[in-house]
């Protein structure tokens, strides 16, 4: 297949939830137009950052049928479809299929793990082969699953026994495989990183992509920040990084959950998604106000009317 790499930022949106903890689809359309106003190129739905794991199959499906229904041309579509149970994870990717996602993505399994690498691929090709006609990226999670392998060996093994492989998405501090995944097979796949906080240090090793939380609420910042890199302003982009990690610092410090934290600054850009599920924790509104008046003093938030500029 033809691979696709992906140049910009993809955002990992939240799962709008009412005040009851129920689904928010009617929130969806409103939310894909924010994204594309803010100058992103995607949407991952259903990962970590969208609770995923939080939420039945059922519920999984109907976002996924909204984002597809209502993203704006230009806008991807990758869906998350990992799961414990692999006949589930299958039946999300066929699903994703049938409504024209974009792409699929999926997390090893987190509770029983895989046998090594032999054991993620052969688990990623049986979800892959659910959905042959869509680019299929392994979500590379170890903080989170507690299954670590090195990717670019992932890669090697992987590429003969999955036709639709498309790439990584990687969220994990080992640059040093990062390096070696971009540079696997010249370049071939579409490395996407995931953690926020080091984009500069991955822009400088060659990443072209990434999925990040907080590029729902401050992609201007981010988008800045790559433009810096790409003049050869190497300085300049990192003190753009530093802002960045001083956000992500004070949500990560405000109390509550993190993702609820950075779910809660959607309010003021137009889009509310509502609180997030147990077992994340809301903070309070004297929390909230406090992580709001924080993040106004680094001016690293956009407004409802932001674009990329």
């Amino acid at each position: 297949m033809t691979i696709t790499k992906t140049h910009g930022l993809i955002a990992a949106p939240f799962t709008p939830f009412h005040p009851d903890g129920t689904l928010h689809l009617d929130a969806t359309e409103g939310y894909a137009r924010h994204l594309q106003r803010l100058g992103v190129a995607g949407a991952f739905i259903c990962g970590t950052t969208g609770e995923g794991a939080s939420l039945t199959t059922a519920e999984r499906r109907q976002v996924a049928e909204r984002w597809v229904a209502t993203a704006p041309k230009g806008l991807r579509v990758i869906v998350h479809v990992g799961h414990t149970s692999l006949e589930e994870s299958r039946a999300l990717a066929a699903h994703a299929q049938a409504i024209g996602a974009d792409s699929v993505a999926a997390l090893a399994p987190y509770f029983f793990r895989p046998d090594g690498v032999r054991g993620l691929v052969e688990w990623c090709a049986a979800i892959a082969a659910a959905a042959p006609r869509l680019p299929f990226y392994y979500y590379h999670l170890p903080s989170l699953t507690g299954f670590n392998v090195a990717v670019a060996d992932f890669l090697a093994a992987a590429a003969p026994r999955i036709p639709n492989l498309a790439g990584v998405k990687f969220t994990f501090e080992d640059l040093e495989d990062f390096g070696r995944c971009l540079r696997f097979a010249d370049g071939r796949y579409d490395i996407l990183f995931g953690r926020d906080e080091l984009l500069h240090s991955a822009l400088q090793l060659g990443a072209r992509g990434a999925v990040g939380s907080t590029y729902n609420f401050a992609a201007p910042l981010y988008l800045r920040l790559i433009a810096r890199h790409d003049a050869g302003d190497e300085a300049g982009a990192a003190a753009l990084q530093r802002t960045a990690v001083e956000m992500i610092q004070a949500c990560v410090k405000a109390g509550g959950s993190p993702i609820a934290n950075f779910k809660g600054l959607m309010v003021r850009l137009g889009v509310d998604c509502g609180p997030t599920r147990l077992p994340l924790v809301n903070p309070s509104a004297e929390q909230r106000g406090e992580l709001n008046r924080r993040l106004e003093t680094l001016g690293c938030l956009a407004d409802s009317s932001a674009g990329a500029a």
